[in-house]
């Protein structure tokens, strides 16, 4: 499985965001909650694809700390 999710203190001041992009997984989360789709996320932000998107939505929902106990 791919890494889709990096942080780091050189870019969005170490938040969250999709591999060789600036795109916050906030900025991704928040779309999707405004009722944009993956499609219309990956028109507005061309640095990311349906698979990148698709892919970090994927990892972030497997992390650890989102799973039941």
């Amino acid at each position: 499985m791919h890494k889709w999710i990096v942080a780091d203190a050189g870019h969005l001041g170490g938040s969250l965001r999709v591999r060789d992009t600036r795109i916050s997984l906030s900025l991704i989360l928040e779309s999707l909650a405004a009722g944009l789709s993956v499609a219309e996320i990956v028109d507005a932000y061309p640095s990311l694809t349906e698979e990148s998107v698709r892919g970090a939505l994927t990892e972030i929902a497997h992390r650890r700390e989102l799973q039941p106990a």
